[in-house]
């Protein structure tokens, strides 16, 4: 296998703390899929923390872990964001976002103080979540006539393919998961059969 097809995020929210001079540094972790998540969790944690002063995140996305953000909300450059993404990549965690809130406590920290704090309240929500392993899985939709239904069906089953979902009318459609190691094998057997189409929707 020239790749792997595995990758780790984590399980569930988790949360961790750390205070230094007075302020307070709350991290939350979220298991995310999608760039679009990422807002209106902010937006309930700025809600949740009105008196908070900064909301610093960074979010790794994609099981090749090729899509990352930083965001130093107010900070100064480099002192926040970019701590708490060396957590991710230190961990080698994909599909997280950790948001920190701070809660100033009166006394400048200083850069490395800074820089510390947000790394700190990260290693802390990371050691609290639950890190799992995830299989890289294509998902695809096979169309095809209702004589050809047993044979699908009898495929998805060898092949242990994670259905999604299924349609059995007239024209029938089933939608499913495939990990990427085995997803040769499994597109040459169906290519071995008459009247089924397949189409590929995306990689999870």
């Amino acid at each position: 296998m020239l790749f792997d097809d595995t990758y780790k995020t984590i399980g569930s929210v988790s949360e961790g703390i750390f205070r230094d001079k007075g302020s307070k540094f709350m991290a939350f972790a979220y298991p995310i899929s999608s760039e679009e998540e990422v807002k209106p969790i902010i937006a309930s944690l700025r809600a949740a923390h009105a008196k908070a002063n900064h909301f610093c995140y960074a979010y790794r996305l994609t099981p090749n872990r090729s899509v990352f953000r930083v965001n130093d909300d107010g900070e100064p450059s480099g002192t926040a964001g970019r701590p708490i993404l060396n957590c991710l990549l230190s961990e080698d965690i994909t599909n997280i976002l950790i948001v920190v809130v701070r809660y100033f406590g009166g006394t400048l920290l200083g850069v490395p103080g800074l820089i510390n704090a947000y790394k700190n309240a990260s290693i802390e929500a990371i050691k609290a979540s639950k890190i799992i392993n995830k299989t890289v899985n294509d998902v695809y939709e096979a169309h095809f006539e209702y004589l050809q239904m047993n044979a699908v069906m009898k495929l998805s089953k060898e092949e242990n393919l994670h259905i999604l979902v299924q349609n059995f009318d007239t024209d029938c459609i089933l939608k499913f998961e495939v990990r990427k190691a085995q997803l040769n094998q499994v597109l040459s057997k169906f290519d071995k059969m008459e009247g089924v189409k397949l189409k590929y929707l995306c990689t999870m």
